[in-house]
């Protein structure tokens, strides 16, 4: 038994999915001429973008969060607006605002809405826990909902629109940490790690010359719409969906079924949006690595950056220093794949 529609044997289906196979090999390649390394944290971006999520890019200052984002908004073709989030930040500086223009002939004072850059198909909102809470949330309304509302009248965002934000851990002096509801609307909570010693040389061989690589455009915001419809149509078994639901389920304290060990580390659990997440990111998954159905694999591979922030830990695992990641790997340990 299958949670949708099995996917239809089709001439016409046929050439969606290897039109998709084809764009995903043409970004994937545009960009790897640009960034070195970091394959796992490509990979979760696409699979946002494929699904229609929101990613969070969690790193240190200088390991190319930026240039990546940038680079594959210029091989997908799309509006790309850029943010930098700083203290002094307000929420109308994303929003946008309205003005009070005048008529020369008439006198007549009218007010105009100036739209913000959150206006776009790609918003990279650059260090976005270097601003308040209150400014942060000016982005709730459009992740969730693609429209903002600026003085009691709402605005609509056209599709595609993605927000990819960068941060830097939490510890780093000057940094806010993002609200729990508005982490709750990232797809992905992805972490860009230092690159290896041969990579590293890489970049300094790719970046010290006078004529810098760029991407191509490969594609644009047809193909993308497309390709989220695309991945919703791959079917998942039940007990692979199940199994999905049970690794949600088993981060929450007051479940009967979670493990000791997140009763006594958890405060909080993930949501019922995460399941959500988790079940379209696996099929986004399966179609990327050329199946057309989703896997325990593709599940628990995901499982990490779907829900490492959605899971906030208590004191006694700060105490005992562990981190959500710790956590959800013991999960999975103690949750293996069925049988």
């Amino acid at each position: 038994m299958a949670t949708t529609t099995p996917m239809p044997d089709s001439a016409d289906l046929q050439a969606q999915v290897a039109r998709f196979q084809e764009i995903h090999a043409g970004i994937l390649r545009e960009v790897r001429r640009v960034i070195v390394g970091q394959e796992e944290v490509l990979d979760h971006v696409l699979i946002a973008l494929f699904v229609g999520g929101h990613c969070l890019i969690t790193g240190l200052p200088g390991t190319a969060k930026t240039l990546l984002v940038r680079t594959i908004a210029q091989t997908l073709g799309f509006q790309f607006k850029r943010i930098q989030f700083t203290p002094d930040l307000m929420p109308s500086d994303i929003t946008g605002t309205d003005i009070i223009e005048e008529d020369p002939a008439t006198g007549r004072r009218t007010w105009t809405f100036v739209p913000g850059p959150i206006f776009t198909n790609i918003l990279l909102a650059d260090e976005i826990n270097r601003t308040p809470p209150k400014t942060q949330s000016a982005l709730l309304e459009a992740m969730q909902e693609l429209s903002c509302t600026v003085r009691g009248r709402q605005y609509r965002i056209e599709a595609p629109f993605f927000v990819l934000a960068t941060q830097n851990p939490i510890e780093l002096e000057g940094t806010y940490p993002l609200p729990e509801a508005q982490l709750d609307r990232f797809l992905f909570n992805t972490v860009l790690d230092y690159l290896s010693a041969d990579d590293e040389l890489k970049v300094i061989d790719l970046t010290t010359h006078p004529d810098l690589p760029s991407a191509s455009t490969v594609t644009g915001t047809a193909d993308i719409l497309e390709f989220q419809r695309l991945v919703r149509m791959v079917p998942i078994a039940e007990s692979v969906a199940r199994h999905a639901v049970d690794l949600v389920r088993c981060t929450r304290p007051v479940e009967p079924s979670a493990p000791d060990f997140v009763r006594k580390y958890v405060n909080f659990g993930a949501s019922v949006r995460a399941a959500q997440f988790l079940v379209l990111a696996a099929k986004a998954r399966a179609l990327m690595h050329g199946r057309y159905h989703v896997s325990y694999a593709d599940v628990r591979a995901l499982t990490l950056p779907v829900l490492r922030h959605r899971v906030l830990v208590n004191f006694q695992a700060e105490s005992d220093r562990l981190a959500s990641d710790d956590i959800l790997r013991m999960l999975l340990e103690a949750k293996p794949e069925p049988k």
